[in-house]
């Protein structure tokens, strides 16, 4: 469900230097980006909800996204955390079928809409724009798989994976280590599958082990190899 109402947002985003369109021949970006609209949206707003029609593919140019859905008992289970040069959408553009999750910002957030046709049409005409999106659908694969293999570990591995999985997908390098949104407890509770009260305990418990440093808007982590030696 697209916002009608979101505002423009002020300045064209750079969309070609996002991961997806790098190194692809200006020749057929310019044509791709002839409608490409970009809307500024508040945070916990719905963009996609599940069973809309896909008639766009979204980019993030800046901000953050949850990708939700629900279980066999309604509860709320949040799939992937998505940010700044994500793509989403781009399943029911192709399938040519209904949404199958729910898009909610987490921030207020910029984000880019371009036609199904013209990114269909951008996949027919240019072979690395395909191998691209291939790239990005094997890597959110092998997420899930990890995932999946984790969820009958401790809480204390399934909390660590949780933050390595936003490390490898929105961490940003800086020279105390690498950055993550420090997301509120809710969400990274919906992420690792545990009680929020768990995460918490576990969250308290790796930042006194100094494998994680707690910001009010990023948790920095000095050593991802370190974090990882937690997995069990």
């Amino acid at each position: 469900m697209e916002d009608r109402h979101s505002l423009h947002a002020p300045v064209n985003p750079p969309m070609r230097s996002t991961p997806f369109f790098q190194g692809l021949p200006e020749a057929v970006v310019e044509p791709a980006l002839t409608h490409f609209v970009t809307r500024t949206h508040p945070a916990n707003q719905v963009i996609l909800l599940e069973n809309d029609w896909g008639g766009s593919v979204y980019f993030i140019v800046n901000g953050w996204v949850k990708i939700r859905t629900y279980n066999l008992e309604g509860k709320e289970v949040t799939l992937n955390i998505l940010g700044q040069g994500e793509i989403f959408g781009e399943m029911a553009a192709l399938d040519e079928v209904p949404r199958s999750t729910d898009v909610i910002t987490l921030t207020s957030t910029i984000i880019g809409s371009m036609p199904a046709q013209d990114f269909v049409k951008l996949l027919q005409t240019e072979p690395l724009a395909g191998v691209r999106l291939a790239q990005l659908m094997a890597r959110r694969l092998r997420q899930v798989n990890r995932r999946l293999r984790l969820r009958e570990s401790d809480s204390q591995s399934r909390v660590a994976d949780t933050l390595l999985f936003l490390a490898e997908g929105q961490g940003k390098k800086k020279q105390a280590g690498t950055e993550i949104p420090n997301l509120p407890h809710r969400e990274l509770s919906s992420l690792s599958g545990l009680a929020r009260e768990t995460v918490t305990r576990v969250l308290t418990r790796l930042e006194k082990k100094g494998l994680i440093k707690r910001e009010l808007d990023v948790i920095c982590i000095p050593d991802l190899l370190a974090l990882e030696r937690m997995i069990v």
